[in-house]
């Protein structure tokens, strides 16, 4: 069994968002710049993780995403899974037809031992442990940069307004009326 990047950056991404969502909705442009995921494919996986109601997504300025629910409450397990990563090692993809025709292999029965401990254990990780074990690496959330303001010495001229003729065309149009 392989997990592509597909679920990799799924559970990445949650992981990113549990960390940060405290501090109000978070922007997948910021999860794409500090976890290096391009920008239209978290899109793409946060449109799946909406619709299995993992995420909430908040629009317009100050917007973004927020977990749908507990970081308690959410599994590996569900993350992979809500964005079509199979859970599988058989090479059959557990329809039991192998060599074809109906017929399994010989170590049919071990891979699809295999999914089912990978499912269990998937399933026993919390969303919520992944983060509290980022944050017991010394996990520190940066700054927000302030904003900066020029300040300058010199004082702000305003430009004049001039009311004058723009064009040749203008200035000849405003002789001929005098």
């Amino acid at each position: 069994m392989r997990l592509t990047t597909k679920g990799r950056f799924a559970v990445t991404a949650m992981i990113d968002l549990g960390l940060r969502q405290a501090a109000g909705p978070v922007t997948l442009a910021a999860i794409s710049q500090r976890q290096e995921i391009s920008l239209s494919y978290l899109e793409q996986l946060f449109g799946k993780l909406r619709r299995h109601s993992l995420v909430e997504s908040t629009r317009g300025p100050g917007g973004g995403y927020t977990l749908a629910r507990a970081p308690a409450d959410i599994t590996v397990a569900e993350i992979i899974t809500s964005v079509d990563e199979p859970i599988d090692a058989t090479q059959c993809g557990g329809k039991e037809n192998c060599l074809g025709e109906g017929a399994r292999c010989m170590t049919h029965d071990l891979w699809a031992s295999l999914n089912v401990k990978m499912v269990e254990f998937l399933d026993s990780i919390s969303l919520q442990k992944l983060v509290d074990e980022q944050l017991a690496k010394g996990f520190q959330m940066e700054e927000k940069p302030a904003l900066k303001r020029a300040i300058s010495s010199m004082p702000v001229v305003k430009p004049i307004r001039v009311n004058a003729p723009n064009s040749v065309f203008a200035l000849g149009n405003a002789f001929s009326k005098m």
